[in-house]
């Protein structure tokens, strides 16, 4: 699936979640969202656990 789709899939449910849900849902949908999407890339191998936890002088270049 093209990033395209999935961009347009992401709208459509942050809009979705507005309409109905309010200004709460739709900042639910999104921090959601971008929670899978960091989980999806680490199960892809783009991320490792080590990322997350090293200072930032310690990071790979």
């Amino acid at each position: 699936m093209s990033m395209a789709v999935v961009g347009m899939i992401a709208g459509m449910a942050l809009g979705f979640a507005g309409y109905f849900g309010g200004f709460g849902a739709f900042l639910l949908v999104a921090a959601l969202g971008a929670v899978g999407f960091v989980v999806g890339r680490f199960l892809d191998g783009d991320y490792e656990l080590g990322d997350f936890f090293r200072p930032r002088s310690e990071r790979r270049r």
